[in-house]
């Protein structure tokens, strides 16, 4: 059971804090800052570093963050780590990044203990020491941090610098999924498709998965589609199967916009459809997906919702046999007349 490339990455993904969404009045806000008062300097910190109703400047926002984390404001402290630890408005420095850090944890900031799990996870401003960084993580998991669980869930999933135990990983994505986490709860409903870590269960697979698709999470419901178009813990039902397709592929998930065009191509739930086909194959295949790559040059050698194009064709199976795909290269031999 592969993860989604990337997550634990995407797990740090910054928002636009709700602090600065609210119209206040820049002008008091500014004022208060100036006069020392620490909330006003983290708003106006926030606002430097996201362009919100000031030009963007992320040195005035590290400014702003170093006044009101000085006076021990929490997530000033913990932003202004970030920032030391992307080198973003200040030099990069992994050891600054985790003096602000320590300063927050210390005040019970989920945040900030979570990252320095990660400092010490990679050994970025100390000592790589895996045992301390689980210390950490799980202080921050513990208090209901979904991304510390989440990245626990990985940790322990995976076998990556602890011994591997998918059961434990499982509890970790659990408390997240709980939680109402999407990539805890489609993780979970791998699981539970797979029977990694638990017994197979196809009905608390299609649960979890259900629960994170109508979050909008794309490969929940390309997941979700999947389930209905193989029977696999619901009754067979293609036209479910193309509603939760549908709404993955508009996202721009590959997998759910080349199963979209196999449903035209075949006729599954929908009228068959030879020009709706060649369009979800092609934007899979744009986004470098191989099975629709090598879909895409069937269409083009057999004319199916385009002219027969044998040139076409050669492209996009050299594309998909360029990433492995085996019947790409034989569909390349056969057009060569090798």
């Amino acid at each position: 059971m592969k993860r989604l490339p990337g997550v634990l990455m995407a797990l740090a993904a910054l928002s636009v804090p709700p602090a600065i969404q609210a119209d206040d009045k820049l002008a008091e806000t500014r004022r208060a800052a100036q006069q020392g008062d620490a909330k006003a300097q983290y708003k106006m910190a926030l606002r430097y570093q996201f362009g919100k109703g000031v030009e963007r400047d992320i040195e005035k926002s590290a400014d702003w963050y170093r006044r009101a984390a000085e006076q021990g404001h929490i997530k000033a402290q913990t932003n202004l780590g970030n920032l030391y630890r992307s080198g973003k408005g200040v030099e990069k420095d992994y050891a600054a990044a985790l003096r602000w850090y320590r300063k927050a944890a210390d005040q019970g900031d989920t945040p900030a203990q979570q990252n320095i799990g990660f400092l010490y996870l990679e050994g970025k401003g100390v000592d790589k020491d895996p045992q301390e960084a689980l210390k950490w993580l799980k202080k921050a998991a513990g208090q209901g941090d979904t991304r510390a669980q989440m990245i626990l869930g990985d940790l322990y999933w995976h076998g990556r610098e602890v011994e591997k135990d998918p059961a434990e990983g499982l509890r970790w994505y659990r408390q997240a999924a709980e939680q109402e986490d999407p990539v805890a709860q489609h993780t979970l409903g791998l699981a539970y498709f797979f029977g990694k870590g638990v017994a197979k269960n196809y009905a608390a697979s299609v649960k979890w998965h259900r629960r994170a698709a109508k979050q909008g999470f794309p490969p929940a419901q390309y997941s979700l589609g999947l389930r209905y178009a193989k029977g696999k813990g619901v009754k067979k039902d293609y036209k479910a199967a193309r509603k939760w397709y549908l709404r993955s592929a508009k996202k721009g998930y590959p997998d759910a916009q080349n199963n979209l065009g196999l449903m035209y191509r075949k006729g599954q739930g929908v009228k068959q459809d030879y020009g709706t086909a060649l369009k979800w194959f092609r934007k899979a295949a744009e986004r470098g997906h191989p099975l629709a790559q090598f879909n895409l040059g069937n269409m083009y050698r057999k004319g199916q919702g385009v002219e027969p194009d044998q040139e076409q064709a050669k492209e996009w199976f050299r594309k998909a046999a360029a990433l492995g795909h085996k019947s790409a290269k034989k569909a390349l031999k056969e057009l060569d007349g090798n």
